[in-house]
């Protein structure tokens, strides 16, 4: 195929105004818009699916024109023009303003290709004022007979017809003349580009490219039963039959496959040459003394954990360790214990943590597991005793300075940091273990920042942690430098919790869900309360409307935390001590209300997702999450995980807006059912595409696996990883392999290839 890098602004045939609208998904280059694939495939006569859209999606369809009315509009001076279309399957409403000459086209039995934005009224899908294509008949051939030219003439507004009106419809004779083709591809789309532009597009670029070396050989090819690249991209495009659009599936997954296993075969090899400071166990030192002071028994998975990363650090070489266990497992016990075996060693950690909330939480943890084992250097210190330090943004000038003379001087055993521990100014004396905390929060260069602040050309160890569970395909896949120690073991004493669904259109099960947060409270116990934002945002200026030129509302029917709050202390639970915490809020009183709220000075917390993870307060037993269909399931399962972990059971209520019918109700009613974060992850996986595993939102990139499956598709990644470590042993730069090299940039895209080459 034509180069990947291509630029499809200054090397290609396609008109400005398209490639500007292409930027708009983040393709600029030929690679990039040839593997921005269908989503889908319609063919003639055959309706669409049976699963309902979600509310605010994009969607296209392909239908029939039932019926075309305009109606008086009650409210307000003049008509719109409402359009009933049937897909086959079901109807869709559409509506139109300023339609005049839209009437005119858009009659009863007109096929037409309908793009628009997904509201429900009456549970009625309804599109309004969507983009639209006016289609030839199901096996019609429009070439030649005039019926195009008609259509297009049709469907072009007259100088009499409003500005408005003109901007609608935006396909072209090529368009019209595509969609009369046996099998149509559906892009992803929006409002700004539709999918007969995107396709469009595509056939251009495909018209005008030659096929090139293939990053396989005829006989890897043979022996896989594999096309070659450049025709699964056509077939994939341009399919003559169901049976093409296959064979090209297969090729393209095994690319997708051979791209990130190349990658990360480069990595290992590049890790086989680091170097590191051996941390071997010190008898008597602040490890064995922590251990002793233990008022419980560790459990058998952190006993394993414990060991194999003892393993790790005993050896001059880094340590790469991802260590993922369930919520509450006790992470954070074993990192500190692996922290102390380094500082007995007379090295130094830093904990890399994602929030000031959560940074603040693990400093309040280890300063009270350690006790006087953390205070080096003062009156009463245990023997042997290192200091810990925290450095976030806000902390005043002069506690910054503090810590970071004690990390430079390496008084600080253990330095426990947001961001702010990225900053040039922070030298460590000897860093010898850089912990990280919930890795999917960091970006490419903030992780390899902390790696390079070992002692001159050693690289620290380096634990990685989640309490996100990673099916063990994918850590293989994703994660394929790091060993893998996984912890589903709860501690001793941690108590069920307990998980319901509650409609939010249900009045009386709303009633009954803040009635039953007021028994949690009467019982002496305490509340969470979650929501998806803050709220101080709707005192800003109301958006103009690009349509209408009037002052239009940002759609938005979610409860904020402040609307919560009030809701709460007025109607619901009047007279208890309720309060609030999220993001914007100044470090020392999001500091404050979280102490006073581990004090029990709070009854109920009413949050943002800063109390997602690392939030440990046991007197607390219930979670009331509002608007829960606007997270995904392993979020939901980390911010349920905060109670039931005291000596009461935990009950988290999921108040849902969602259809019963729908995705995002299905993804409730799983947390609902399952209490096993890795069942819960692979729910979560495939519903949201195993693309954003590879790290899309950590480098900016975007979901780059379209094929590939790392939950069904084992063997084809087995296959993929033993062929480029083949490759990668003989040619670690693929200068004798341009064409593989090309296929990573172009499944991977540079972002992609960093993050996997950093990670």
């Amino acid at each position: 195929m034509m180069l990947t890098h291509t630029s499809l602004l200054s090397e290609t045939t396609l008109e400005k105004k398209l490639v500007g609208k292409l930027e708009g998904l983040e393709l600029t280059t030929v690679g990039e818009l040839l593997r921005y694939v269908p989503r889908r495939y319609i063919r003639q006569g055959q309706v669409s699916t049976t699963e309902l859209p979600e509310p605010d999606e994009w969607i296209t369809v392909i239908g029939r024109v039932e019926r075309a009315q305009m109606i008086t509009m009650k409210r307000r001076y003049g008509k719109f023009l409402k359009v009933v279309v049937d897909d086959g399957n079901r109807r869709y409403e559409a509506s139109f303003f300023n339609a005049r000459y839209i009437q005119r086209v858009l009659r009863a039995g007109v096929r037409v290709a309908l793009a628009g934005k997904v509201k429900y009224f009456n549970n009625q899908i309804q599109l309004s004022h969507p983009d639209w294509l006016v289609l030839p008949d199901d096996g019609v051939d429009v070439r030649g007979t005039g019926m195009m030219e008609e259509l297009l003439d049709a469907a072009r507004p007259s100088d009499t017809d409003s500005a408005d009106d003109a901007e609608i419809s935006t396909g072209t004779a090529d368009d019209v003349e595509n969609f009369g083709r046996s099998i149509i591809p559906m892009y992803p789309a929006t409002r700004e580009i539709q999918t007969w532009e995107i396709w469009r597009a595509v056939r251009q670029v495909l018209a005008d490219t030659v096929p090139s070396a293939d990053p396989l050989s005829e006989q890897q090819r043979t022996e896989r039963g594999l096309i070659t690249s450049d025709e699964a991209l056509r077939h994939v495009h341009l399919p003559e039959t169901m049976e093409s659009i296959e064979a090209a599936r297969e090729r393209l997954k095994f690319d997708e496959a051979l791209a990130v296993q190349t990658a990360l075969a480069q990595k290992r090899a590049d890790l086989g040459a680091e170097r590191s400071m051996a941390a071997v166990h010190v008898p008597g030192g602040l490890e064995d003394q922590l251990l002793a002071r233990l008022p419980f028994e560790l459990t058998d998975g952190q006993k394993t954990v414990l060991g194999e990363i003892g393993d790790d650090l005993s050896v001059e070489h880094p340590m790469n360790r991802l260590l993922q266990g369930e919520v509450g497992s006790g992470k954070t016990l074993v990192s500190l214990l692996a922290m102390l075996r380094v500082v007995d060693n007379g090295h130094q950690c830093a904990i890399l943590a994602p929030t000031e909330v959560l940074a603040a939480q693990h400093y309040r943890t280890v300063m009270t597991m350690l006790g006087d084992l953390a205070r080096g250097g003062e009156l009463g210190a245990a023997d042997g005793a290192t200091r810990v330090g925290l450095l976030t943004g806000s902390l005043t000038t002069a506690a910054k300075r503090r810590t970071l003379l004690d990390a430079v001087t390496g008084d600080a055993g253990i330095v426990i940091g947001t961001h702010a521990l990225l900053e040039e100014n922070v030298e460590f004396f000897d860093l010898g273990l850089v912990v990280v905390d919930e890795q999917h929060r960091f970006g490419v260069e903030q992780r390899d920042i902390l790696r390079s602040k070992g002692r001159e050309d050693k690289r620290p160890h380096f634990l990685v942690m989640t309490a996100t569970p990673i099916p063990r395909t994918v850590a293989m896949t994703t994660f394929g430098d790091l060993e893998t120690s996984v912890m589903t073991e709860l501690p001793r004493g941690r108590q069920p919790i307990t998980t319901s669904v509650v409609p939010m259109t249900n009045a009386k099960w709303v009633d009954r869900a803040w009635a039953r947060a007021g028994e949690e409270i009467d019982a002496g116990r305490q509340v969470y309360v979650v929501c998806t934002r803050i709220g101080d945002e709707e005192s800003k200026p109301k958006k103009k409307s690009s349509r209408s030129g009037k002052a239009a509302e940002k759609e938005d029917d979610t409860v904020s935390v402040l609307q919560q709050a009030e809701m709460l202390e007025t109607r619901w639970l009047p007279g208890r001590r309720i309060a609030v915490l999220h993001g914007r809020m100044h470090a020392d009183d999001k500091n404050d209300v979280m102490d006073a709220f581990t004090r029990g000075e709070i009854d109920v917390l009413v949050a943002t997702t800063v109390i997602e993870v690392g939030v440990d307060v046991p007197n607390a037993t219930m979670m009331a999450i509002v608007n829960a269909e606007r997270f995904g399931v392993s979020q939901l399962h980390q911010l349920r995980g905060r109670v039931g972990r005291g000596g009461h059971a935990g009950l988290c209520l999921l108040l849902t807006a969602a259809h019963e019918v729908s995705a995002s109700m299905e993804r409730l009613r799983a947390v609902e059912k399952s209490n096993d974060g890795f069942e819960l992850a692979l729910v979560d996986l495939r519903q949201r595409r195993e693309g954003d595993v590879l790290g899309s939102l950590q480098s900016g990139g975007k979901s780059s696996l379209s094929f590939l499956s790392l939950i069904d598709d084992v063997e084809v990644i087995a296959d993929a990883r033993a062929l480029s470590e083949a490759i990668v042993a003989a040619d670690r730069a693929l200068a004798d392999h341009p064409a593989l090299a090309d296929l990573v940039d172009a499944v991977l895209l540079p972002s992609r290839a960093q993050y996997l080459e950093k990670s």
